[in-house]
């Protein structure tokens, strides 16, 4: 599983997303341990659960979808699949951990390039609601995706994050 923790925001995105074929999933957990155990100021009520998130779809949005997919493939080893009309003509690579990397190009004038993950919630419409009570602005409320689950997308700032549910 793709782990999302305070390392996130430290380590390149593909050092903690593990893309390539042979993830080792005990060396990325014991890295953002690592990590956050050695958090300036740190105090003894911190604590790290590297199983509280779980990444199951990272989207990519871009203009230039086929030269992000050629640039992944080459560096990871991945095999990106025709578009797929349910994920707004997302190429889909599956990882070797479970979860799908998702490029597409944007869907409307207005969207612009970013990477968005979606993480993995067990009731999608509560996440919603937490979210929208902490001051989130909710971007896509929750939608069927055919054969997939649910997303959604809510805002926090200028910060991006999906939502999925199975």
């Amino acid at each position: 599983m793709l782990r999302v923790g305070l390392a996130f925001v430290s380590f390149p995105i593909t050092s903690i997303l593990n893309l390539g074929n042979t993830p080792n999933q005990k060396n990325a957990t014991t890295v953002a341990k690592h990590y956050t155990d050695n958090l300036p100021n740190k105090n003894d009520n911190d604590t790290y659960n590297g199983d509280a998130m779980q990444i199951h779809y990272l989207e990519i949005v871009t203009t230039d979808v086929e030269t992000v997919c050629n640039l992944y493939s080459r560096m990871h080893g991945v095999t990106f699949g025709d578009a797929d009309q349910n994920l707004g003509g997302a190429r889909m690579a599956h990882l070797a951990n479970g979860a799908t990397l998702g490029i597409r190009a944007p869907m409307h004038d207005g969207e612009k390039p970013v990477i968005r993950p979606y993480i993995l919630v067990e009731d999608i419409q509560e996440t919603v609601m937490a979210a929208a009570d902490f001051g989130a602005k909710i971007a896509v409320p929750p939608m069927e995706i055919p054969g997939r689950g649910k997303c959604a997308i809510v805002i926090q700032g200028e910060i991006e994050t999906g939502l999925w549910q199975l």
